[in-house]
């Protein structure tokens, strides 16, 4: 793509991120070429859920070692289980199942509670570890998921209902602060989806057994709205805190084509509900792939 395309697609991005009413960052990557482009690719953001993308990572690869068996029954209880409003994290009974099983629910659903049991398991040093072992150095994990709801609730004083009615409030919050809480940069993030769909990340088992989870994230708000077409597959993993809305992924064309895409805004209006912001997400997404996609016979 040349200069002037690669200029003129990021001025579109940037009007897609206004025009919601959002800050974003955006790095889009073919897996087969190489060809990129982005928009504040390199800056460090709060990643939210989508770490959790590297922490099933890190299970994988402790999978693979033998130093973690998935198919391990743990118990979940209902004290000290983080709390949240889909999976394990809702439920009101003690649960029992395996270590995959919570692996998948904390892909699909973005289980707070199951991620938790993970995280318990392998530690954060141990994510960081596996990062560093990809050479993500910018990629690293400082909350699990009770972590991050604990810091909100003290930065709040206790009072997280204000956030909806006190826009100053977000400036004091650390888990918006990329550099107190979980961060990446979208650059890192599309390169460790890149090696998870090349069978880099863990052996070609697991990282298909990943895919398969992402594939089946249920939902369809962000990054697949600006997909639409049955014979597009879109995996991802979606993250989501106050003002802030991500989503990281890949796209896959019937044509073979291959495209990771990390975009993530944050917003100046503190409502729970942002669809703008998550349709923009979608947008820009689409966007930055049909840019990347260069029509047979007209070289790059």
């Amino acid at each position: 793509m040349s200069g002037a395309a690669t200029g003129a697609v990021r001025t579109r991005l940037r009007a897609v991120f206004a025009d919601a009413g959002v800050t974003g960052q955006l790095h889009a990557l073919d897996l087969d070429s190489g060809a990129e482009v982005g928009i504040g690719a390199d800056s460090l953001v709060s990643t939210a859920s989508t770490h959790k993308l590297c922490l099933a990572v890190t299970v994988q690869r402790l999978a693979d070692t033998k130093a973690l068996d998935p198919t391990e029954q743990v118990e979940v209880p209902v004290d000290g289980r983080t709390p949240g409003g889909t999976g394990v994290a809702m439920l009101r009974d003690p649960v029992r199942m395996s270590l995959r099983d919570l692996l998948a629910l904390a892909l699909t659903v973005s289980d707070n509670a199951a991620a938790d049991v993970l995280y318990d398991r392998v530690g954060l040093a141990g994510v960081n570890r596996a990062m560093t072992e990809l050479g993500l150095t910018r990629t690293l994990a400082v909350h699990t998921g009770r972590d991050l709801l604990a810091t909100i609730d003290e930065d709040c004083g206790g009072d997280q209902a204000r956030l909806l009615v006190d826009p100053g409030l977000t400036t004091r919050l650390r888990v918006l602060d990329p550099e107190r809480t979980n961060r990446s940069t979208p650059r890192e993030l599309t390169r460790l989806l890149a090696a998870l769909w090349h069978d880099e990340a863990c052996t070609p088992e697991r990282a298909a057994e990943l895919r398969s989870m992402l594939a089946h994230q249920v939902w369809p708000h962000r990054l697949a709205s600006g997909f639409p077409f049955d014979d597009v597959r879109v995996s991802g993993k979606t993250g989501t805190l106050p003002t802030l809305r991500h989503e990281v992924g890949v796209v896959e064309y019937p044509d073979g084509g291959r495209y990771a895409v990390a975009v993530f805004t944050r917003a100046a209006r503190t409502a729970a509900n942002q669809p703008a912001a998550d349709a923009a997400i979608g947008t820009a997404a689409r966007l930055a792939v049909e840019s990347l996609r260069v029509p047979p016979g007209r070289g790059a």
